[in-house]
């Protein structure tokens, strides 16, 4: 009989950009062939753009652990829920120095094979006024929206109430 080889795959955004000085979620979701087994293991790593050697950033196995040293020493903690297939870690406090591509790398025995999840950090200096412009039309357009719904339903009742006040002056007329 021909067995099925073991799959897993490993799913992050292939680019992100981040602001420097503030904290960016790396997410990171897999899924797999086998149930999830109690020997997972999880092992982020970064390959800064010079092309120099690969970095540890995180490691898990059972449980998440901190690295000792190196430039994410004490800026990397655990963000994700194994039980939903997320081990997406939160790096703090980002830097320029954080540019590159960070690997996400997943292992379920049996299933141990499949692709390396890839995404490319870019920290810049500011927001681009594109997406500073997005995000002010829709803060603005949400509160426009919610101050009419509050005007339409005081119009509303104030018409009801006017209406009410109009029946029970009848009512009193004809007694």
């Amino acid at each position: 009989a021909l067995w099925l080889a073991a799959a897993m795959e490993v799913h992050t955004s292939k680019e992100v950009d981040a602001v420097n000085g503030t904290n960016l979620r790396l997410r990171c979701t897999f899924s797999s062939s086998s149930p999830v087994s109690q020997h997972l293991s999880v092992t982020w790593n970064f390959q800064p753009e010079d092309q120099s050697s690969h970095e540890p950033v995180f490691y898990y196995f059972k449980e998440p652990y901190k690295l000792p040293t190196g430039r994410f020493k004490e800026r990397v903690t655990w963000d994700g829920n194994i039980e939903r297939n997320d081990v997406s870690i939160v790096i703090w406090n980002l830097q320029p120095t954080d540019n590159g591509t960070f690997t996400c790398q997943v292992k379920n025995p049996p299933d141990v094979g499949g692709t390396i999840g890839e995404v490319r950090l870019r920290v810049v200096q500011k927001v681009h006024f594109s997406e500073i412009h997005f995000l002010a039309v829709a803060i603005g357009s949400a509160c426009v929206l919610m101050i009419v719904v509050v005007i339409v339903v005081i119009i509303c009742r104030h018409h009801r109430k006017k209406e009410q006040e109009k029946r029970i002056e009848v009512a009193d007329t004809e007694l």
